[in-house]
């Protein structure tokens, strides 16, 4: 494979290991693979196989041991701390874990979603206008009349897609999804991915996505299988 750093993922003989000494555990090894700007790309595998692992390296929220991987144009290889946060800015995440803040309603945590992406730099977008994206963002995911709930008063899968909205209203480069439909009903896991899809046509967002949900295959642009720690088949979905 030719790296090409300015993709907006690129990744060379990279390997990943856990623990020291005896105790040290290969858990991912000389993965090669690119990723297309605006592209829809799957990580599949079982448990243990290493995708969690490689969507927290390509995320920023490991460092990098050995290989390149190159993250919108920059060298994660050695990266220091700085570089790291000013790329995290530039990304969204979604995890299975909600990790909403129960004192906040459904708008305020996606307006958090804003803030984290606005902090350090200086702010182009009033507050009202941030609140109305919020909100347009939530009402596209289907809580157009949750807006003003705490998470107390949310079922689980409501819970995620205000977590969902959180990681989108930014309109950020990339989004790294694990197993975002996991609380999802069969429509909203479906409508969900069908925005990332979209959002990849129309704004160039990428997304990356751990997922063990049969279901939403036919939408991928690729499909990327890993067993044991290596990739063993790239797919493009018929």
């Amino acid at each position: 494979m030719t790296y090409t750093p300015h993709a907006p993922i690129s990744v060379s003989g990279l390997s990943h290991w856990f623990g020291e000494g005896e105790a040290r555990k290969q858990a991912i090894f000389d993965v090669n693979f690119e990723i297309e700007k605006g592209s829809l790309t799957v990580l599949m595998g079982p448990s243990g196989s290493g995708k969690t692992t490689l969507l927290t390296l390509m995320g920023c929220l490991r460092d990098v041991q050995k290989g390149q991987l190159s993250l919108l144009g920059h060298e994660l290889h050695g990266a220091d701390e700085t570089m790291k946060i000013m790329l995290r800015r530039r990304l969204g995440f979604i995890f299975q874990a909600h990790n909403l803040h129960e004192s906040l309603t459904a708008t305020q945590n996606v307006l958090m979603g804003l803030q984290v992406h606005q902090s350090g730099v200086k702010a182009t977008v009033d507050a009202a206008q941030q609140e109305k994206a919020a909100r347009h963002m939530l009402s596209l995911l289907g809580l157009e009349d949750r807006l003003d709930y705490l998470p107390a008063h949310l079922s689980g899968g409501q819970k995620q897609r205000v977590a969902i909205a959180r990681a989108l209203v930014s309109s950020p480069d990339i989004v790294f999804a694990d197993e975002p439909t996991a609380a999802l009903d069969k429509d909203t896991g479906l409508t969900v991915v069908e925005l990332l899809k979209e959002l990849g046509g129309k704004r160039g967002i990428t997304t990356v996505m751990v997922t063990h949900d049969n279901r939403i295959l036919q939408l991928a642009d690729r499909i990327l299988t890993m067993d044991e720690g290596h990739l063993v088949e790239e797919a493009v979905p018929a």
